[in-house]
């Protein structure tokens, strides 16, 4: 399964280089020898270094700024990254929500970015702080909310 991992957002400079807007926290994704893949082709990252709140990136090919402009608003994807540890978007949505004494609440229908902590949207309408998931696995999550979190 390809995640959508960033965005091309413009030249920099004339040999090439990119501006790179990641839409994930996983910046190893710019390590060298990196491929990604968009829907003209796949890049080999040959370097990348932080700037502002982009990346500025030179693909392999990529030696001019005629043929880096061409690649503007170009969508990067790569293969989801197997961590047990962390909580991935894509395994959430469509999984099952329980408490921990069992009874189910909802189906996960969207992730909405939070500055305290990401929040699972239920079929429901319910919104539930990810800090209070204790386990998931393939297709199901149980959480521990403080009472009252459902009432409405």
């Amino acid at each position: 399964m390809l995640l959508e991992v960033g965005r091309i957002t413009k030249t920099h400079g004339v040999r090439g280089d990119v501006l790179v807007l990641l839409t994930t926290e996983r910046t190893e994704r710019l390590d060298p020898g990196s491929v990604l893949h968009t829907d003209r082709g796949d890049l080999t990252v040959v370097r990348s270094s932080p700037h502002m709140d982009r990346w500025i990136v030179h693909f392999e090919g990529l030696e001019v700024r005629e043929q880096a402009d061409a690649w503007r608003g170009v969508v990067l994807r790569a293969e989801a990254i197997d961590d047990d540890d962390e909580l991935w978007v894509h395994e959430l949505i469509g999984a099952t929500v329980s408490l921990v004494d069992g009874s189910t609440v909802g189906t996960v229908t969207e992730v909405q970015a939070n500055p305290a902590s990401d929040l699972l949207v239920l079929d429901s309408g319910a919104l539930v702080p990810l800090v209070f998931v204790t386990e998931h696995a393939e297709g199901a999550i149980t959480i521990d909310p403080p009472d009252g979190l459902f009432d409405l």
